[in-house]
């Protein structure tokens, strides 16, 4: 150990030196490795613009991919969610003021209305949600009873439009059941989210995670076609009789996954045999690039 401790007596100011190298050396790779992950992005935003291209020729745009110039494709699930709510404001959407118009009550009231639904909707027709928080779409936990109850109550109440003649009890009454709708939506969503699967056993709360994990593969655009219809697939199966999933919820997820299959060419048509009697070409030299066929019959 004394030569060590000799050596390094005397050669101590050789620190410095190898910091700074280190320091280069270390900047170099930190250099290096930020060029790597441009070139990476890069790479990833081409093949995300070829997918784009290639969804677009056979007219299925993909979801969160655009081309230059193009318009991003709308999400399945908030378009959904949209014709669902507008479905219910019947004449009330067609009334809609402009920026310019003062809000009525009335319109405060729609807003408020709607803007309830469209949360609710998010629960029931998108299946990571439902697999998150099962509670939000059971009707047998008395806090989602509640806010079913209450949703019931003020779609009922809710006037055709806004022209609608109603007395100051009949408004009162609507103004009231939104209110309930909105608590009973909040206590029902804060409960969901605090118990998330804690109603389930080991066993099922280990298929929801797994059902969760290949829905993930499910809707990755990443993934090639076979494997987004084979997670779909899987994820059906892992949630087949633990969760009630509306056809509606289905539907979205179908065509979120999109799955791609690979389109069979038509059969081709028989062709008529030519008939004896129909007249034969003139001979002529033989089409270039065709090895001629040679005789069946014996040569003489």
């Amino acid at each position: 150990m004394e030569p060590l401790f000799q050596f390094l007596g005397d050669y101590w100011w050789l620190v410095f030196p190898l910091m700074g190298v280190m320091g280069m050396i270390g900047s170099a790779w930190e250099r290096g490795a930020r060029r790597r992950h441009k070139r990476r992005l890069e790479i990833l935003q081409a093949k995300g613009e070829i997918r784009a291209a290639q969804a677009a020729a056979r007219g299925r745009p993909l979801i969160g991919i655009t081309l230059p110039g193009t318009k991003a494709p709308k999400d399945p699930l908030a378009q959904r969610v949209e014709d669902t709510v507008a479905a219910g404001m019947g004449t009330a959407a067609r009334t809609a003021p402009s920026s310019s118009a003062p809000v009525t009550p009335f319109q405060k009231l729609f807003a408020a209305h709607d803007a309830v639904t469209k949360r609710w909707l998010e629960y029931e027709l998108d299946v990571a949600k439902i697999i998150a928080y099962p509670a939000m779409s059971d009707g047998r936990q008395p806090l989602t009873a509640a806010f079913l109850r209450a949703k019931k109550v003020a779609d009922r109440l809710r006037p055709d439009s806004e022209s609608a003649k109603l007395s100051k009890e009949q408004f009162t009454e609507y103004r009231t059941a939104v209110t309930d709708y909105e608590v009973a939506f909040d206590l029902a969503e804060r409960e969901a989210r605090r118990i998330r699967d804690s109603s389930f056993t080991a066993d099922e709360r280990k298929r929801l995670s797994t059902a969760q994990q290949l829905l993930s593969v499910a809707i990755d655009q990443a993934a090639t076609p076979a494997e987004r219809q084979l997670a779909y697939r899987r994820v059906r199966e892992e949630l087949d009789g633990l969760l009630a999933i509306s056809d509606d919820a289905i539907t979205v997820l179908e065509e979120r996954v999109a799955l791609e299959l690979p389109a069979t060419p038509p059969a081709a048509a028989p062709t008529a045999e030519p008939s004896a009697s129909a007249s034969e070409p003139p001979p002529g030299p033989a089409a270039p690039g065709i090895w001629p066929v040679p005789s069946r019959t014996p040569r003489p």
